[in-house]
């Protein structure tokens, strides 16, 4: 590890695609994609983990974005909690949904009785809830509740990116944050959840040093994502506790296979990790032969990077003898697999098995 007088870094890595989710008419367009380079440290000042190479000039979300994971059952009762979480904690009244994406859950709240708007420019329907422009303090919201999925992640300075929300805000409100769990990653040996679009890594500690008053914080999705509950008018800029410094493992990237089987990798999940797992596999000189994912807006598209095609499920199994290895992105998912697939193959999880 090489430290800096303010930073230590944990990881880097090379030329991973800016966007992981955006989709590509053609091999040669996803493997001229524009990259950006990694480079994972350690504040020393508030303890917070970033990307201390991120370009945010880079980041410019449109409508080419897919991130939606709502068509998945295991997904949807994730968000089914997480909406019965913001109904109690929040209530049913006067929210807003700052990077609703492409509004799956926020049509789930609205669905419930809830009065919710939401902001996204990348959002493609026609709900007038939902305003097809950046959330900023200029717009002068007013509400008892903000809901943050999956955003903070992508902001550079996170502490005042908040700050602005509460300061627009009136200085107070309840605000529901869901996002990666660095742990999580760290103890999986995840390097397939670094991104580059992800500009932070929080841990679930993290929002205690942000926040005075945290109402509920725990691991959900199998431990892979943060949701925390907390008081905007208790924000603060954290400090670092010695006690509590981010554990990176040394032994990081050692999960990447070390040889693919006969006729190459198959991969089941075209999102974000099976576009960072297939492109390092690539890299370290394997064959990964099919990409199967079941979102439609995926299908006969190509993975950014890597240039890989991603296939309808019957595409890929039509062509594999029983108990062909497969590789499962997403262990919450694997169920769902073995029901689609007549539970004919050999499952791989990736994020258990360590490869």
């Amino acid at each position: 590890m090489n430290d800096t007088s303010d930073t230590r870094l944990l990881y880097q890595q090379d030329s991973l695609p800016i966007f992981q989710n955006r989709m590509y008419p053609s091999e040669a367009e996803a493997r001229d994609c524009p990259k950006g380079d990694v480079r994972l440290v350690e504040d020393l000042e508030t303890g917070l983990v970033v990307n201390g190479a991120f370009r945010p000039e880079l980041m410019v979300y449109d409508a080419h974005y897919q991130n939606e994971q709502g068509v998945s059952l295991p997904f949807r009762e994730h968000l089914d909690r997480a909406s019965g979480l913001v109904q109690t904690t929040l209530g049913r009244l006067d929210l807003v949904e700052v990077g609703c994406g492409k509004g799956f859950f926020l049509e789930m709240l609205l669905a419930d009785g809830v009065d919710v708007t939401g902001f996204d420019p990348t959002y493609e329907g026609d709900n007038p809830r939902v305003r097809l422009e950046y959330f900023s303090p200029g717009l002068e919201v007013s509400a008892k509740g903000l809901i943050l999925r999956h955003v903070l992640e992508h902001v550079v300075d996170p502490v005042d990116f908040l700050m602005n929300l509460r300061d627009a805000n009136g200085g107070q409100g309840l605000i529901y944050i869901e996002v990666p769990c660095f742990d999580w990653i760290c103890e999986n040996r995840a390097w397939f959840d670094i991104y580059y679009e992800h500009v932070n890594y929080f841990r679930l500690s993290d929002f205690s040093r942000m926040f005075g008053r945290v109402i509920h914080a725990e691991r959900v999705f199998l431990g892979q994502y943060l949701a925390v509950v907390a008081d905007l008018a208790s924000l603060r800029h954290p400090q670092i506790d010695p006690a509590d410094r981010a554990a990176f493992p040394d032994d990081f990237t050692a999960t990447i296979p070390a040889s693919a089987p006969p006729g190459g990798l198959v991969v089941w999940g075209g999102a974000s990790k099976g576009v960072i797992f297939s492109l390092l596999c690539q890299r370290a000189g394997l064959d990964v032969a099919a990409v199967i994912d079941i979102n439609t807006a995926k299908q006969g598209q190509y993975l950014a990077a890597s240039g890989l095609r991603v296939s309808t499920p019957d595409e890929v199994m039509a062509t594999l003898p029983p108990g062909s290895p497969i590789h499962v992105m997403n262990p919450n998912y694997l169920s769902e697999i073995r029901d689609m697939s007549n539970n004919a193959f050999t499952y791989i999880e990736v994020s258990h098995e360590h490869l």
